[in-house]
């Protein structure tokens, strides 16, 4: 059975190091996963990265943000989500659309239904099964990039909290709107247990 699963949620969420569990446990069962990231997942899409995170490009405009997202993601379904999904993989993806609406859409204020069209044509409307919201407080997430020597530091990290603010409070609005798909998760919470309570609700909709 395919699932196509996205992981959202604001800077220092631990989404990334909860969803190692994840994978491993689902693997020991025997299904077969494709893990990936937005913006990359492939080569092309990865170049695409590399511009929109580069933290020389502070001049970046916001709509062109938005678009360079978008045309990433195309690239990414086209050659990696479509042809696993078909194969009845189940797809986890660090990122997708939802972070298109969160970040350019609410909290660069470009408008979240703006951003929507843009993605949809992008997409062709392709939505997750599961979107998974690590939520957690802007502040102990920046605070837990800080602590992490290791993690990538990219144009995004360094942007005001009030910025980081915005974007949790864009996600907030968004799982009200699209509540058959999303699923909030405490990211408070000890490793753990988040990732208890995401494979939990992955095997629900697995029916195990």
């Amino acid at each position: 059975m395919s699932l196509f699963i996205t992981l959202e949620g604001p800077e220092g969420s631990g989404k990334t190091s909860a969803i190692k569990l994840v994978r491993e446990a689902l693997e020991q069962m025997g299904h077969e996963i494709i893990m990936t990231r937005e913006p990359g997942g492939t080569p092309i899409s990865e170049q695409i990265r590399n511009v929109i995170l580069d933290k020389s490009n502070t001049a970046m405009d916001s709509r062109t943000e938005a678009l360079l997202y978008a045309a990433s993601r195309r690239q990414h379904l086209v050659e990696k989500i479509w042809p696993a999904l078909k194969e009845g993989k189940i797809v986890f993806c660090d990122r997708y659309l939802d972070s298109s609406l969160s970040y350019q859409g609410h909290a660069r204020g470009l408008g979240i239904d703006d951003i929507l069209k843009v993605n949809e044509y992008a997409t062709e409307r392709t939505y997750p099964d599961i979107t998974f919201l690590f939520d957690i407080d802007p502040e102990l997430g920046l605070e837990r990039i800080n602590k992490n020597k290791d993690r990538e530091v990219n144009r995004l990290d360094v942007e005001k909290l009030s910025f980081h603010q915005k974007v949790r409070e864009g996600y907030l609005i968004l799982s009200k709107r699209f509540p058959d798909r999303y699923i909030v998760i405490d990211a408070s919470k000890p490793l753990e247990e988040v990732s208890s309570n995401v494979l939990k609700e992955i095997l629900n909709r697995l029916g195990k």
